[in-house]
């Protein structure tokens, strides 16, 4: 009775750690996410300034 409860808990146990890992991978892709729309936004809005800098550089030059 005994062995089977710690061999019960031993597995749930090692369920639980891989579980952990895939939860650690998961938020290091909701973060790639994150920055990525953050970063589509961010050119989106100053696309077109940016544009304008590199060719006031670009007439310059």
């Amino acid at each position: 009775m005994l062995n089977n409860l710690i061999a019960y808990l031993t597995v749930a146990f090692t369920d639980i750690k891989e579980r952990e890992e895939g939860q650690g991978l998961v938020e290091y892709a909701l973060i790639l996410v994150l920055v990525s729309i953050i970063s589509i936004g961010a050119l989106t809005l100053l696309g077109t300034t940016i544009s304008d800098v590199f060719g006031e550089i670009t007439g310059v030059l």
